[in-house]
């Protein structure tokens, strides 16, 4: 007698699931191999967060961190990453929507299976996975250089790099909603970069600004990233400190999800 054994299909809620992460990862092969040849990207991504925080070495030894519970290596190490977040993931993922929408590789995809978010998603993910390789880097890099001891609260670091990334995709997604061209967007993610590298406290903190400029910078776009992630090392964020923090965040990464359904192009503006 023989016996035929059947396999049982996957449930239905899961399937589209499964096809859904296929087709972003299917995406994301793709840019991620654009990405490894292009060497400049990659130069700029990886090195320049180290170099920034190399030379912005010298001039945070001259801030007073008296009364702010911060040292040099606590000062300097969540601003390098705050800053690693800004160019591998923001300012990259800028140029590659502009660029993909410009040679109309969004609006072809746009015509087969894959929904608006997966096209989006896959875009992002090799700079994302850039980004939090630079991170790592970071944390190896100066923590060792300027022997910063382990964080009090990792959990706090983790949420913060978490909420960091997502935001500054949908961000880069936004602000690409609003540049015309290429070459322009080689512009348009300057201001993000010199607004956060002065007021979100990535090398000067808010603790020594004057209270109502300090006030105004909580409320940038970087600032509440930065904060949980020198509260992962200090360990001395409330937890009524971290839901007005991570309020702040999802305000800004919401305004800017609702900027890229409004008025994302997917094919060249004229």
């Amino acid at each position: 007698m023989s016996t035929t054994t059947t396999t049982a299909p996957a449930p239905a809620d899961t399937a589209p699931t499964t096809a859904a992460r296929g087709r972003v990862w299917a995406l994301a092969r793709g840019e991620l191999t654009l990405l490894a040849r292009n060497k400049a990207a990659l130069a700029y991504a990886l090195v320049l967060p180290g170099l920034l925080t190399y030379s912005m070495k010298t001039a945070v030894k001259g801030v007073d961190l008296k009364g702010t519970g911060l040292d040099l290596g606590t000062m300097l190490l969540p601003g390098s990453i705050g800053m690693a977040l800004v160019l591998a993931v923001y300012m990259n993922l800028v140029g590659v929507y502009v660029i993909r929408r410009e040679d109309l590789v969004l609006k072809r995809l746009r015509a087969g299976e894959l929904t608006d978010s997966e096209i989006l998603s896959g875009a992002a993910l090799p700079a994302v996975l850039l980004g939090l390789a630079q991170c790592v880097l970071l944390v190896a890099g100066v923590g060792v250089a300027l022997d910063v001891s382990a964080p009090e609260a990792p959990y706090l670091a983790v949420v913060g790099i978490a909420v960091g990334v997502v935001q500054m995709v949908m961000l880069a997604a936004a602000t690409a909603a609003f540049t015309k061209t290429s070459e322009s967007a080689q512009l348009t993610p300057v201001p993000m970069m010199m607004i956060s590298m002065v007021g979100s406290g990535l090398f000067v903190p808010l603790e020594v600004m004057p209270d109502q400029v300090a006030s105004v910078c909580e409320l940038l776009p970087l600032t509440p990233v930065v904060d949980l992630v020198r509260a992962g090392w200090t360990g001395d964020m409330s937890a009524v400190d971290v839901l007005g923090t991570l309020a702040t965040a999802l305000a800004w990464t919401v305004l800017a999800w609702w900027a890229v359904r409004k008025r994302f192009p997917w094919e060249p503006r004229r």
